[in-house]
């Protein structure tokens, strides 16, 4: 009879341990659960982190993230307003905010990314086809260095009125009217990437290539221009540089000839005699060299001088 207690006591102490084993749950930081009994929910959501009690074995606990998650859906081919057709890769950021909601309404987090494709690619699609070309691929930021641009068919557009960050805030807003009904909260969505379908993606590199020549060979232009103006400038400076240098030198030879002939003027009143007899000295310069043969006359000024030098000796 005493081993059947002590067996009974065992069991009763077993069947307590898995109870609270199994009744007791942690609900960590970042995190949200959902009690639920044969598969129905039960009570409100927990989002506060720490010890939770739940009902053992009839009970059971569903968790979900508090954190921001990420969609990434597939890229898409789309027609714009003016019927061109671009690939659209979107991505987004959510949130589950009710989890009691979002276990009736949707389930997993899987069953959600599928339940965003349809709500954020049908919304993309709808902006797109209600939008030009030139508002996807611009940003709404966009300067442009001229007012108009080509686009891939060669007509004149102006700039964007929007732009793609506009739009793509657009789609957010639109998009995140329908998600709160699931438990999920549509925090952002972005163009990831925007490009032009094959057969127009040559035209659009054509038409760039010609657009950088274009603007190049413009950037040229304004450099030869540039180029002359200087150039002209800089003779125009010279010449006036020369012609003043070349007038200085004028005027300064003029004033010294001036000089030289007043010099000149007094030495010949004060000694007439002396300044003829010099004239004359500097005359045989200019015309005796080393093979010149001299012959002077007995009444020549430079033979009597010459006489008289040597008559001194």
């Amino acid at each position: 009879m005493k081993k059947f207690i002590q067996v009974i006591l065992l069991i009763i102490i077993a069947a307590l341990a898995v109870s609270v084993w199994d009744g007791f749950f942690i609900l960590e930081e970042g995190q949200q659960a959902v009690i639920t009994q044969f598969g129905r929910p039960v009570g409100d959501s927990l989002t506060e982190a720490g010890l939770k009690f739940k009902t053992p074995f009839i009970q059971k606990v569903r968790f979900f993230e508090k954190k921001i998650l990420i969609w990434d859906g597939d890229p898409n081919q789309i027609p714009t307003n003016d019927k061109t057709f671009i690939y659209i890769d979107t991505t987004a950021r959510w949130r589950i905010t009710d989890a009691l909601r979002f276990l009736q309404a949707v389930g997993t987090e899987t069953r959600a990314q599928s339940l965003l494709d349809d709500i954020i690619d049908g919304t993309v699609r709808d902006f797109v086809n209600k939008n030009n070309l030139i508002e996807i691929i611009r940003s709404s930021d966009w300067s442009p260095e001229f007012m108009v641009s080509l686009t891939a068919s060669g007509e004149l557009v102006y700039p964007p009125e929007l732009g793609r960050d506009k739009i793509s805030e657009m789609v957010m807003e639109a998009a995140s009217r329908v998600t709160p009904q699931y438990g999920i909260e549509l925090m952002q969505v972005m163009f990831k990437r925007v490009n032009y379908i094959d057969s127009v993606r040559q035209k659009v590199y054509d038409r760039m290539i010609s657009e950088r020549k274009r603007i190049a060979a413009e950037k040229r232009s304004q450099g030869e221009g540039r180029k002359a103006e200087i150039l002209g400038r800089v003779e125009r400076e010279l010449k006036e540089i020369t012609s003043g240098a070349q007038k200085e030198a004028v005027t300064i030879k003029g004033e010294a000839d001036a000089e030289a002939t007043r010099i000149y003027g007094e030495i010949y009143s004060k000694h007439p005699e002396f300044y003829a007899f010099q004239k004359s000295l500097e005359s045989y310069r200019d015309i005796i060299t080393d093979n010149t043969s001299l012959i002077l006359s007995s009444d020549s000024d430079l033979f009597k001088y010459m006489e008289s030098i040597e008559g001194e000796k």
